[in-house]
Parts: C-alpha cells; structure tokens; sequence
C-alpha cells in the first residue's frame, strides 16, 4: 500500500514562481529518495467555511493563496527512511532551496491508504 505525506501552506500571490521553482528543484530529490509521485496544487477555487477551511487552517493574508501538495511514497517505511536522507541532504537546506512561504504556517502530515477494493 502507498503512503502519502500531504502538505498544506500559504504563500504570497507574488512568489507563484519562486514556489513553482521550489517546488521544481525540490520534486526531483523526493523522487531520487524513492517517491513515486510530487504533485503541486495551486489554490483555484477554495471555498470560505463558516467554521473551518483551508484559508484558517494556515492562517492565509489577503494576498496569500492557499497551496497543497503531496508526496506519494511506496510504503511508510520508504517514506521514514527517504526523510532521513533528505533532511541530511545538502541540496534540501534552505540556503540551498528557501522557501518561498512561512513555513511556520505549513501543515503537513502522514497518511496511510485506505483499501478501496475491500
């Protein structure tokens, strides 16, 4: 079964290339570390909850748009020993790749799969 890690951030409408960039110098090294698939999503067309919503979730500004992405792995334990290598990799440090965001708002997280099939 896959496993996922799925990410959540807002970034400014001005830095839709400097995430794009990001995320392009970035995608490579996941997949070198044995991902399967780096998807990017830019916000188009989010609804305003009355109570929650994505918009809150990473406390967006005004002139933010609401990003997700994720990262499909082969298994969780692909996934556990490719962040070890990845945190350590050299070209994954923020003098190397910045992000283009606050990453003090991103959320993220890991998630199995659930068998449809059953």
């Amino acid at each position: 079964m896959s496993y996922i890690d799925g990410f959540v951030a807002a970034v400014p409408a001005a830095n839709r290339e400097a995430y794009a960039e990001h995320a392009r110098k970035a995608a490579p090294l996941f997949k070198e570390h044995g991902a399967t698939r780096v998807m990017e999503c830019w916000g188009d067309d989010i609804m305003r909850g009355k109570q929650t919503d994505f918009y809150r979730a990473v406390e967006a500004k005004d002139d933010e748009v609401v990003v997700f992405s994720w990262i499909e792995w082969p298994s969780k334990e692909a996934r556990d020993a490719a962040w070890q290598k990845l945190m350590a990799d050299p070209r994954m440090q923020p003098d190397a790749n910045p992000m283009p965001f606050d990453g003090k708002r991103l959320i993220y997280g890991g998630f199995a799969e659930i068998d449809m099939a059953a």
